[in-house]
């Protein structure tokens, strides 16, 4: 199992390499296509069982879009039915910008950027648009009973149109009240400290298995009373969780193990239910399916859009294994007590045995809600620690995703501009693609799946900081790791110089590029930016004394130098320490202090070069994916005798046909 894999070329590089995968760019986004390659090769069975899956993953769609915001429904179908039925002259600057607006409301699944949080300026005037919706038939809009086309202005205009309403979708200012100050739809009429007072009376400090209270619901208060009103079959948001059972009840019957039946089974009983206890019991017996081909996700699973870090988005994935590419994951998951044993922290903060540690490459089939059109490259699941800590989780690394990024980003100029000299664009150039899969791999597999609590630590002690920590976490265990000559002798890495392609990448996005995502003005605000930003410049700094890494001007122009690659890697190394140790002790005070001196604040004059530099490459920072289509082939009978995959759907066309054909829920859901 472990001959030499380092550098291992996918067996469908050249399949992808011959197809269309860049569609179209607009704003600071890119759409491409990803394919399924193997898909052919699956059974029928498996073929039906992806078919059905991918049909529970696009019923929640309109979930996360209300999750995301109260008014999101309703504003993308006025925006649906003025770019649908408007009659008037297309070609003007107003119904460009709301093309544009739209396509912007399309992939955030909302108003609000799906990475920065801030809300779109929209571009065209509420005359415009006013207009424009008098102008088409009132039924398209599915407005409640008796209000107008004005009232729905006077309702909705303010929260499209004025900046101050509404502006962040996540906000993380420390001193704000975090739940008020937020747009995410997950709370109504509290506020942070009465949120955090119901969910803590909740909790039983002597519980060996506490549910994650509150990952599943709405908290509101009516009538001065605080309560929840749970995602479920018969609750909010029934009408489309029905539907996603009926598919899962369908894909059940075509599992590819008894254990994955009864996996799906447990999953339906937990969407009938709602008892969080029922979703752990779902959780465990996923994460013990180690023998289906075809997996999947579905749920309410990610808490980064709630900036208290309880409520959980509706996401889903649909994938099947790449057995190939798993080679190189089954070496790492199957030393994953030496990686725990031999991390540079406290042995209190360590396992002392890594429990159910799997890992795989898989091929997307099919993305869905939090993971489209914008996607993750690489999963670690489940989140609950106590379950992770007596019944492992599960990693993933997403081949074709992979490959489409790398694909994208082939000849565009972006290293040329930023790297410091030749000797990184060609460290860049002949590892970058190999160490940043790898370093996904560790980060997921074993970064996420290392450490515990000490006993009696609240999973949720580190509050607003909790997801900041836990990213910098994984990525530190990755980076650390990435330079240990054990890499080499499993045949991960093909020399001991390979890590080094990644390090100088890490720093150059953590420092520098990755601020091509920020409005000049304003901080960092996710939480995977500020766990780059963090660890990159908590290195820099803490290797001035040593000029271990350079901030170099040349030309009018900021590099990266690094000058002490192995030095480097012990700084990883001590950092890893220190975020362990506040993660497994709760020290709230320090996670409050690391992120916010080293991972939020930013440079405007470095921010400001950065932008120059990188708007003349006329490139977009942020990715995402149409979808393949699939179609069953049935009989006359109605039997599905094959389903087929294609993939010439545009971004618009997928974008129209999912809000006509999955179009769950109503406007308003209250």
């Amino acid at each position: 199992m472990e001959g030499n894999i380092a550098g291992v070329i996918p067996a469908y590089s050249l399949f992808l390499y011959i197809m269309e995968y860049t569609l179209e760019q607009f704003a600071d986004i890119q759409i491409l296509r990803y394919y399924v390659p193997g898909f052919e090769s699956l059974s029928l069975r498996q073929k039906k069982l992806v078919y059905y899956l991918s049909e529970a993953a696009l019923q929640g769609r309109d979930i996360l879009f209300d999750q995301n915001g109260r008014y999101n429904l309703l504003i993308r179908r006025m925006l649906e039915a003025v770019y649908l039925y408007y009659e008037g002259d297309r070609s003007t600057p107003d119904f460009q910008a709301m093309t544009l607006y739209l396509k912007r409301v399309w992939f955030s699944n909302g108003i609000h950027h799906h990475y920065g949080y801030g809300k779109f300026s929209p571009g065209f005037s509420p005359t415009f648009f006013k207009k424009a919706l008098q102008e088409i038939d009132a039924s398209l809009l599915s407005l409640s009973p008796g209000k107008s086309i004005e009232a729905l202005c006077d309702e909705i205009f303010p929260v499209i149109f004025n900046p101050e309403v509404m502006s962040k979708r996540v906000n993380q200012d420390a001193g704000a009240d975090l739940v008020l100050t937020s747009a995410a739809n997950y709370y109504r009429g509290v506020t942070q400290q009465e949120v955090e007072a119901f969910y803590g009376a909740m909790k039983e400090p002597d519980d060996p298995t506490p549910p994650s209270y509150g990952l599943n619901s709405r908290l509101v208060k009516e009538n001065g009373i605080l309560k929840e009103k749970i995602w479920k079959v018969g609750g909010l948001y029934g009408a489309a969780i029905e539907k996603i059972v009926y598919w899962l009840e369908q894909a059940m019957q075509v599992a590819d193990t008894p254990g994955q039946q009864e996996v799906i089974a447990r999953l339906i009983a937990f969407y009938r239910t709602g008892d969080l206890r029922a979703f752990d019991a779902y959780t465990i017996l996923w994460v013990q399916d180690l023998d289906a081909h075809v997996d999947f996700v579905n749920g309410f699973t990610e808490t980064y859009g709630d900036a208290l870090g309880m409520k959980a988005s509706w996401e889903s994935i649909v994938d099947f294994k790449d057995l190939e590419a798993t080679r190189r994951t089954e070496i790492i998951s199957s030393h994953a007590q030496w990686f725990e044993d031999n991390a540079p922290v406290d042995a209190l903060f360590k396992k002392e045995k890594v429990k159910g540690i799997s890992a795989k490459v898989i091929t997307a089939a099919m993305l869905a809600g939090d993971l489209y059109p914008a996607t993750a490259i690489g999963i670690n699941l489940p989140n609950a620690d106590w379950i992770r800590t007596k019944y492992g989780s599960k990693s993933v690394t997403i081949s074709n995703i992979t490959e489409a990024y790398n694909r994208a980003a082939r000849s565009n100029g972006f290293n040329e501009e930023f790297m410091y000299g030749q000797e990184e664009l060609t460290l860049a150039a002949k590892y970058g693609d190999l160490t940043g899969i790898l370093h996904t791999d560790l980060h997921e597999c074993v970064g996420h799946g290392s450490g515990k609590l000490l006993p009696g630590v609240d999973t949720d002690s580190l509050k607003a900081y909790g997801a900041t920590v836990e990213e910098a976490r994984a990525d530190l265990f990755g980076l650390y790791y990435l330079g240990d000559a054990k890499l080499v002798e499993w045949g991960l890495l093909p020399d001991a110089d390979a890590y080094k392609a990644e390090y100088y990448i890490y720093l150059m996005n953590g420092l520098l590029t990755q601020l091509v995502r920020i409005e000049p003005g304003n901080h960092v605000e996710e939480a995977h930016m500020r766990n780059r930003q963090l660890i990159a410049r908590w290195v820099y700094e803490k290797g001035m004394p040593e000029r271990v890494v350079e901030l170099v001007r040349r030309e009018g122009k900021t590099y990266i130098k690094v000058n002490n690659y192995k030095k480097l890697r012990t700084l990883f190394g001590t950092l890893l320490a220190e975020v362990q140790r506040i993660k497994s002790t709760g020290d709230y005070a320090a996670a409050c202090g690391l992120v916010e001196h080293y991972g939020v604040k930013v440079d405007a004059s470095l921010h400001a070069e950065v932008l120059a530099r990188y708007r003349k490459l006329n490139l977009a920072p942020y990715k995402g994916f149409v979808n393949p289509v699939y179609e069953a082939v049935r009989d006359a009978q109605g039997n599905i005798m094959d389903v087929k995959v294609s993939y010439q759907e545009s971004f618009t066309e997928q974008m129209l046909r999912y809000s006509r054909d999955y179009a769950t829920l109503p406007a308003e859901n209250d």
